[in-house]
């Protein structure tokens, strides 16, 4: 099976034809990725598939396979248009196909490889491909959408250390903890990956526009999905093959028991990666996900520097020394300090104004100005329902 690269400039009709081929067979309705690659096995290109008379096709599968094959789709012409339009905008992007020498290996492992990537960032060469994308050593982070404020600190100052300490973050451009955790492997000067479930001439959400920007000039956005995709719900559970097939391991920060985050880590252990969870209250259901992946078996991590031990790689050993120094410099606990008398007594659940009122005995003026006070250092957070919570350095 062969297939070529898609360069991002003026094509000759070879290499039009080629990418003509992968986007028909991505396009056809009914044609899987499994059927796509006993076809591709079967003829060798894209391309060459849509050569075939029906005799052949059914030889290869269904008469309704067949049928599908030979019915160009409608939006084929116009996909076509839109992709060298988008492909002729920069030399930051590219399209990589399955059996190209530019794929990342690390896919073909998993047990889905996406027949097609679209890739837009810094790691795309002028040659139009990710040269640098399989030297790198990835590590997925995921979490929950909604995480507690010391979840979203966990994130950003764990994928901080991993970027300091030459690692790439993978994760999914969500909100919450993945936009965390993207947002601090770029504080720690470290590449990221965003792989996202729409076609790459769209942002979503909106809301990280400004930080798609930020990862394309550090890294890297993938989609397996035709430009113009829109955000459908089918499409985020299943780029998460994506994110853990790039990456040595997979680090959930927070998650509940119906998380796509549980997805993620599944499928990290079905190819046989490491699996970190960060255990959290046994009160909060953001923390139950994490809990049940540590019962089946996932390490439990308090600190980069454990994901970092765990996941060291045979590096050079100046390499290796830079790799835990910087693990250790951002985990370091600082000078201790006399604990505030009303942290001491909140503990690290979430807890009412009438529970630490029980506890210290305070008048209401004094608690809330104390609380107030400790808001604003940034001690505690203040939760929906009136709670607040401890928050610490990760």
């Amino acid at each position: 099976m062969s297939a070529q690269r898609v360069m991002p400039m003026a094509m000759p009709t070879a290499d039009m034809d080629e990418l003509q081929g992968w986007l028909r067979l991505l396009l056809t309705p009914g044609v899987g990725n499994d059927s796509a690659r006993k076809l591709l096995t079967a003829f060798g290109s894209a391309p060459a598939i849509f050569e075939q008379s029906a005799a052949a096709l059914r030889e290869i599968g269904s008469e309704r396979l067949a049928h599908a094959i030979q019915t160009e789709p409608e939006d084929l012409k116009r996909h076509v248009a839109s992709t060298l339009d988008w492909l002729a905008a920069g030399e930051d992007r590219c399209v990589v196909t399955l059996g190209d020498a530019h794929y990342p290996a690390a896919l073909l492992n998993i047990n889905d490889p996406p027949l097609i990537l679209f890739m837009l960032g810094s790691l795309v060469s002028k040659a139009g491909a990710s040269e640098t994308l399989g030297a790198l050593n990835c590590l997925a982070m995921v979490g929950s959408r909604n995480p507690t404020p010391q979840g979203e600190i966990n994130a950003r100052q764990f994928a901080q250390t991993f970027g300091e300490a030459g690692w790439c973050v993978v994760s999914g451009m969500a909100l919450g903890v993945d936009g965390a955790a993207h947002e601090g492997a770029l504080m720690g000067g470290g590449h990221t990956v965003a792989v996202v479930g729409t076609g790459l001439d769209r942002v979503y959400p909106r809301k990280h526009l400004d930080l798609a920007h930020r990862i394309a000039e550090r890294g890297l956005i993938i989609s397996e999905f035709p430009l113009g995709t829109p955000p459908l719900t089918s499409n985020f559970p299943r780029r998460n093959r994506i994110i853990s097939g790039l990456s040595h391991g997979t680090l959930v920060i927070e998650a509940a028991l119906q998380s796509g985050s549980l997805i993620t880590a599944r499928l990290a252990a079905e190819h046989g990666k490491e699996v970190f969870a960060i255990p959290g209250s046994i009160h909060s259901p953001q923390s139950r996900g994490c809990h049940q992946l540590i019962k089946q078996g996932a390490k439990l991590v308090e600190s980069a520097q454990d994901v970092l031990e765990e996941l060291r790689l045979p590096l050079s050993f100046a390499e290796d020394e830079k790799a835990v120094e910087a693990a250790k410099v951002n985990d370091m606990v600082p000078t201790e300090k006399p604990e505030h008398p009303l942290l001491k007594a909140m503990g690290f659940d979430a807890a009412s104004l009438d529970a630490l009122q029980a506890r210290t005995g305070w008048p209401t003026a004094q608690l809330q100005a104390q609380l107030l006070e400790l808001e604003l250092s940034g001690d505690i957070a203040r939760l929906p329902g009136g709670l607040f919570v401890r928050i610490a350095s990760a």
